[in-house]
Parts: C-alpha cells; sequence; structure tokens
C-alpha cells in the first residue's frame, strides 16, 4: 500500500474516532488498532505545568507506538473538572531526554475533532526509548504539558 494512501486511511480513521475515554489506569491494556478503536486507557497523562489542563495521550498504529511516524490523538480536559476543551492551539516537541535532542523538522500539526479531540497522523518518534511530548496548549486555556511514555 502506498504511503499516500496508508496516509488517507490513518485520517480517515481519525475522522471516525470515538469520544474519548474515561479509564485512566494501567497503559499496558491492549493496543489501538486505529483512531477508531483506542485503547482502553492511554499510553501517557499529563497535568499541565500551570495545572489547569490534563492531556492523555492515544497512540495508533499500536500502544505503545513503535519507533516511526507514528498517530496520536490528545485528548485535553479541564483538570479540575474534567470537562473537554476545545478551541486549543497545539505546539509539540518530540524530545528524547536521554539523547539530549528531539525530531527534527517542524513539530506535527494537529485538527480539533470535538469534545477536547486533537488528532496527527504525523508524529516522529524515529527510535526507541523514552520520548516527551512537549506541548504547548493555548486559546480559552493555555499550559503546557510533557506526557512521557517508552517507544519499544
Amino acid at each position: 500500500m502506498s504511503t499516500l494512501l496508508r496516509t488517507l486511511t490513518h485520517f480517515a480513521c481519525a475522522c471516525l474516532a470515538a469520544g474519548p475515554l474515561a479509564s485512566c489506569s494501567s497503559a499496558s491494556e491492549p493496543i489501538a488498532t486505529s483512531f477508531s478503536h483506542l485503547a482502553p486507557t492511554p499510553v501517557a497523562v499529563a497535568i499541565g505545568s500551570s495545572g489547569k489542563l490534563s492531556v492523555a495521550v492515544y497512540t495508533t498504529p499500536t500502544q505503545p507506538p513503535p519507533a516511526g511516524l507514528d498517530g496520536v490523538e490528545l485528548v485535553v480536559t479541564d483538570a479540575v473538572t474534567g470537562a473537554p476543551v476545545e478551541g486549543l492551539s497545539i505546539a509539540m516537541t518530540q524530545w528524547m531526554p536521554a539523547m539530549g535532542h528531539g525530531a527534527s523538522g517542524a513539530g506535527p500539526t494537529f485538527t480539533e475533532k470535538g469534545n477536547g479531540r486533537y488528532l496527527s497522523s504525523a508524529v516522529s518518534l524515529f527510535m526507541p526509548g523514552e520520548w516527551q511530548l512537549r506541548t504547548q496548549l493555548s486559546g480559552p486555556m493555555s499550559d503546557f504539558v510533557v506526557p512521557a511514555f517508552d517507544v519499544p
């Protein structure tokens, strides 16, 4: 299958994704195979530095994601009330703390899908190890979050 066709397939699946899931337990649950079938728990959850926002991270094609170009869904909620937060702009830098570097090029672009869900099909996690998703959220609420997880 061509790269373009795979990308379009992932994008189509992302458009059909189910709403956020409430569970926040261990990330060792069954893997996500597409955005329309997210794992029952996120691969990472982080509270923002100001304490305003909580971000749950889901990955596709699997969770945890393989090294390479992966899909990421962020589910953003108010850290106090748990209500979904919409209307945000997202700027992300993928960072490997052990190596002291991030992914080259511009950060991924996220598309808002409603109900606090933001999708990208192009997050570069190009090698195994711990990755941080250094994420600035701006809009009706602003915060900075750093969810982290291992890429096997």
